[in-house]
């Protein structure tokens, strides 16, 4: 209660006006867009956003399945009723699903996993037929057998600590916890360190009882939940794993799924922590770091296990239709410029909050949109609402149609706005940043549905109120600016951006609709209505935000890109980066003076009889000249467009429009990241260890913390080429 009572305080504080400024950016006058973005708010509904949350998570709607045929045509209906022009695209997508799956474990403990969630009577839809049992997509087919080990959550760092036990997981299947990275991760290291299989479990310390009431007492994962999900490399490629590069069409073209590069070749398989229970209880080996701990009550160990424990595995490898509805509206004045906004439709089971809360939201949106058109108004880019299918795998729908439509995109595409799941709480985008102002422009006029303060207000004042310190507190509170975040993966804007550069920005709201139903046959209606957002206002929140970024770039009089920003921006990461490597280098001089001076030799136990660590490598000087003085010609050539933009008239500024909006494909490289050339951008990609968590400027900095000096000199160079490349194209203006 205190805490909520001081982040009131806060915003009672910050909320005492809302910025305003003359005109919105990239309008010489915005009484018509004032006016249409009025009708559009008086259009939406709360009620219908609840309807359709009801409607469209009512069956379960995987991929291929008869629920997600249904969510498609329906959403199409909505689309078409809306005056929108509609169809459907169908992509012919591998989608494997189990036909036997078992996890038993014999010897001194014998015990068979459930592997399977309760249905329960407050939950109506728990019950239902056509539900995907618990299993991890793209896992491999496997029957092995070994003792287990425990690995904590799974993590590069997490093997290290293993080594220093002398524990070697080579021919071992290990368990280790959801979270603290994307779940792919998790098999991925294990693979690479010998491990012949992999269970992945939730810890209720971390979303079951250890953090609040269980389900259906309260949001909270009890012993039987499991988190679904893919496990697919998307770090080396999103998309269907068989068409890699290429549309999944009819006749396409494909490499067997035991060849595809973004696979796995250990079977995996995520359980409950009912099922990970006796598991865990018959560790044997070191008692676990207390940092390793979960909330299962007995001491965790790391193993191996007493007993052996066999996981047997197979899948029918099939290909099913994925479904893309496009909605179009085409542009007065600009029909070759397209402004997407898009949010995927199919779901694990249910999925009412993820994805269809945001998927209602877009609804929402199409709706009142047409309700504008009635009025005479036409928008003067053409819009492109889409619905993906096949998110969940691996952002298939979205990459292929991506992938089938790439030049026309690289030609056409102003942006895509991306939604997903959606909750009470408070705002969260990340995106190109050359928007930065866009959206900060837009959080200050979007009310906050409980607060009565501009999103804007009640988001700043939760970062103050977090802040780990005073002085980040002081800057949360002064900020004028949105820190709109960078992008790395997990939903269906990576293709635009990270493989065409098309500039994107994925918009959400959450924080306050925490709980552990992810991925279960509970992320349900009833689920979402007791806990997510009980009276859709957020789904409401949500469109008012989206639309306003829409609405805004469809008719924008100079479209709203401002590369002094991204400027700002690229030179803080260039900043970090170079701090980084200073820090490694002070970091190795220490490690060697302990090593020399035996410090871990006399720290530790005697009897532990540990032997000299080896010297560390000693890190070089690293030349970052070539990006800084890339970033100078960019800052000069940032603000040359942007005067440039206030010089023109209307008809010099569409000449200007129609370059501007295709200013980031510049910055993508043409050989793409080291041992991944499908991410191109240099700027923004999933981390190789992160999987959805970004990394900025990836080549350099990934190359950095692999210590990779050689290599970390040629990212340098890309991205200064790719800097310069967006500075020659922007004094071209």
């Amino acid at each position: 209660m205190k805490k909520q009572a001081l982040l009131f305080s806060c915003i009672c504080l910050l909320s005492n006006t809302i910025n305003a400024q003359k005109n919105l950016i990239g309008f010489k006058s915005d009484v018509n867009q004032l006016k249409n973005e009025k009708a559009f708010d008086a259009q939406l509904n709360a009620k219908r956003v609840g309807e359709h949350i009801k409607q469209l998570s009512s069956v379960p709607h995987h991929v291929g399945s008869v629920g997600g045929k249904m969510v498609a045509s329906e959403i199409a209906k909505v689309f078409t009723a809306a005056g929108w022009d509609t169809k459907i695209e169908t992509y012919q997508l591998m989608f494997p699903t189990p036909i036997t799956r078992t996890l038993e474990m014999s010897g001194v403990t014998n015990y068979k996993a459930k592997l399977k969630e309760t249905p329960l009577k407050e939950d109506a839809t728990s019950n239902q037929a056509d539900q995907l049992p618990t299993y991890n997509c793209w896992s491999a087919d496997g029957d092995v057998t070994s003792n287990l080990v425990f690995v904590n959550y799974g993590l590069p760092e997490d093997y290290e600590t293993l080594a220093k036990y002398g524990i070697d997981v080579k021919g071992k299947i290990v368990i280790a916890k959801y979270g603290r990275s994307w779940r792919g991760i998790k098999p991925k290291v294990a693979q690479e360190h010998g491990a012949i299989g992999c269970l992945i479990y939730s810890d209720p310390i971390d979303d079951g009882y250890g953090a609040g009431d269980a389900y259906p007492v309260g949001p909270f994962k009890n012993d039987q939940t499991v988190q679904r999900g893919s496990i697919m490399d998307m770090v080396i490629y999103p998309g269907d794993p068989t068409t890699p590069n290429i549309a999944s069409v009819e006749g396409a073209p494909r490499v067997d799924h035991n060849d595809a590069k973004n696979l796995l070749k250990i079977p995996v398989l995520p359980i409950s922590y009912g099922d990970a229970a006796p598991l865990l209880k018959d560790m044997a080996g070191p008692v676990a770091p207390k940092e390793w701990v979960g909330g299962l009550p007995f001491t965790y160990h790391i193993g191996p296990s007493a007993s052996q424990v066999h996981l047997k595995l197979a899948f029918d490898w099939k290909l099913r239709p994925g479904l893309d509805v496009i909605a179009t509206i085409k542009g007065s004045e600009f029909p070759d410029q397209w402004v997407i906004r898009g949010n995927h439709h199919d779901g694990w089971v249910n999925g009412a909050a993820d994805p269809i809360s945001g998927m209602a939201a877009e609804l929402e949106e199409a709706i009142s949109i047409g309700e504008l058109l009635k009025t005479g108004w036409k928008p003067k880019r053409t819009l492109v609402y889409c619905a993906w299918d096949a998110e969940e795998p691996g952002l298939m729908g979205s990459t292929e149609w991506v992938e089938n439509h790439a030049a026309e995109l690289q030609a056409k595409a102003v942006a895509y706005i991306n939604s997903d799941g959606n909750g009470r709480g408070f705002l969260g985008a990340e995106g190109s940043h050359a928007f930065a102002p866009l959206i900060t422009e837009i959080s200050k006029t979007v009310i906050d549905p409980q607060t009565k303060v501009s999103v804007f207000e009640r988001a700043k004042a939760a970062r103050a109120v977090r802040a780990s310190n005073p002085a980040a507190k002081k800057e949360a509170f002064n900020s004028t600016q949105y820190p709109l975040g960078a992008m790395g993966s997990g939903s269906d804007y990576s293709s635009f951006i990270q493989h065409l550069g098309i500039p994107s920005l994925n918009i959400g709201y959450g924080g306050e609709d925490e709980g552990g139903e992810y991925h279960s046959i509970y992320d349900s209606y009833d689920m979402y209505t007791r806990f997510k957002d009980p009276t859709f206002e957020y789904g409401i929140t949500l469109a008012q935000t989206t639309g306003r970024v829409v609405l805004r770039l469809a008719d924008a009089d100079a479209l709203q890109f401002d590369f002094r920003e991204l400027h700002k921006t690229v030179k803080g990461y260039i900043s970090e980066l170079m701090k980084n490597v200073d820090q490694l280098r002070e970091k190795a001089t220490i490690e060697n003076e302990l090593i020399k001076n035996k410090a871990y030799i006399y720290a530790a136990d005697p009897t532990e009889k540990l032997k000299t660590p080896e010297l560390v490598a000693e890190v070089p000087y690293v030349d970052f000249s070539s990006i800084l003085n890339a970033l100078t010609k960019l800052e000069k050539a940032a603000a040359h467009a942007e005067e440039v933009k206030k010089s023109m008239d209307a008809h010099q500024l569409a000449e200007v429009n129609s370059k501007i909006y295709r200013a980031e494909q510049t910055l993508l490289t043409d050989a793409g990241l080291p041992r991944r050339p499908w991410f191109k951008h240099s700027l923004y990609a999933p981390g190789f260890y992160t999987g959805y968590g970004v990394k900025t400027v990836p080549g350099v900095r990934e190359a950095i913390e692999q210590k990779n000096w050689a290599e970390t000199k040629e990212q340098i160079n890309e991205v200064a080429k790719s800097i310069d490349k967006l500075s020659a194209y922007l004094e071209a203006l």
